[in-house]
């Protein structure tokens, strides 16, 4: 039995476990992206496009290019194979694991309409009301609601009474996605779209837990009670308590892990029984910052000694890296970082900014460059430019000439 783990170890136990390390299929199809988001769990969502969307960049990462229409097929569509929830932020899960989320439903619920001063408190009419539109109209998305209150009340991204009571039913249950229309969410009554075996499916919150500990497990391969629990936001107590309950049945193993020590104590880790530990990690990809592998920034820091912060939302003169930056990934280290815009009118992927970390091997440049030219194409983009910001962005631009020039 594992008692001990070196970091290095961890790493790739981590990184085998999110689907990295496989060579990349010589077609991307549907069965190849079933197969990741059952290992993954779920798709992080996030309106950003500045670059690409974050949901279709840890599938691009895992299994390289591919048609992102055959995941609009699972994911956009009313009877797709995947559907929205709060999972862990607003995320893709497989319709069968809607179920597993009904505890959390259940508890927004109570919350809600336990506050007096809570806005579906005070609101009970305009709920009756949206419920009464949906089953009456089908699918609607926030905007083809017509109701008086359909309107922004404060800047542009302030919402409307109707959007707000949508989303309120939506995280209750009583109200789900029926897909997305121009990445506007599109709202149905869970009934007119869920199957029924899902729909009376009850599973409380006590074996919900222990399930969604368990899949958080085999998605990390390896990890601390606050990183199990950060999967699908679980809170520390109940995670524990789910934890210890695996721990007995022999689903997890507890591990130290030498370098996850939190001052001069070790700290508590488990693995995932059926975890693989990899030789060696042969991979080369871009990191969303919504993937699962540098989403919690403290267990990307501890894995990787990656400090990441993503700077969308700080002003301009205080950024440090850049606006959409995104780590890199070669083998089993993060070794930099990019800032990319794809510019779609002008067909070009943009570097804006290139810095490598202190330790990057002597070709990250190289691979880097074919990593985005390969990006590029897959974007259906046609040049690659490299800015001249960064401490990469020299060594990047001229690999870049280079390959192409080298006919790549």
């Amino acid at each position: 039995m594992i008692e001990t783990m070196s970091a290095a170890q961890a790493r790739r136990v981590a990184l085998g476990a999110q689907g990295f390390g496989r060579p990349h299929p010589l077609a991307v199809g549907t069965r190849q992206l079933n197969t990741l988001i059952d290992r993954v769990g779920l798709l992080q969502i996030d309106s950003v496009n500045v670059f690409e969307r974050s949901h279709y960049l840890p599938v691009f990462a895992r299994l390289g290019a591919y048609d992102k229409t055959l995941l609009d097929r699972l994911t956009f569509t009313r009877k797709g194979r995947l559907i929205e929830y709060w999972a862990h932020e607003a995320a893709f899960i497989p319709v069968a694991d809607w179920a597993l989320m009904r505890w959390r439903m259940a508890a927004y619920r109570r919350a809600a309409l336990a506050d007096e001063n809570s806005w579906a408190s005070a609101n009970g009419a305009m709920l009756d009301w949206l419920r009464a539109e949906l089953a009456a109209k089908g699918p609607l998305t926030a905007g083809d609601v017509e109701h008086d209150a359909n309107r922004r009340t404060g800047p542009w991204w302030g919402w409307s009474d109707v959007k707000v009571g949508l989303e309120v039913l939506f995280r209750w249950g009583e109200v789900v996605s029926a897909g997305r229309e121009r990445f506007q969410r599109t709202y149905a009554l869970a009934e007119s779209i869920l199957p029924r075996h899902v729909l009376e499916l009850e599973i409380g919150e006590h074996d919900a837990v222990r399930e969604l500990l368990l899949r958080s497990a085999r998605a990390h391969g390896v990890g601390t009670l606050g990183d199990l629990a950060d999967y699908y936001r679980i809170k520390r107590q109940p995670a524990r308590a789910a934890i210890q309950r695996l721990e007995e049945e022999g689903e997890l193993v507890p591990v130290t892990v030498r370098g996850w020590e939190r001052g001069d104590r070790a700290e508590r880790a488990w693995l995932h029984a059926e975890a693989r530990i990899p030789r060696r990690i042969d991979a080369a990809a871009l990191l969303s910052p919504f993937d699962p592998v540098v989403w919690q920034r403290e267990r990307a820091l501890r894995t990787f000694g990656f400090h990441y912060r993503i700077e969308i939302y700080t002003p301009r003169p205080k950024r440090v890296f850049g606006y959409y930056v995104l780590p890199v990934l070669l083998d089993d280290r993060i070794v930099g970082r990019v800032d990319l815009k794809s510019d779609r009118q002008s067909g070009v992927l943009r570097v804006q900014a290139a810095w490598s970390e202190a330790d990057a091997p002597a070709d990250t440049a190289a691979r880097l460059a074919a990593l985005l030219l390969e990006t590029a194409h897959w974007q259906g983009l046609e040049a690659v430019t490299v800015a001249e910001r960064g401490t990469l962005a020299a060594a990047l631009r001229a690999e870049v000439e280079a390959a192409v020039a080298g006919g790549l």
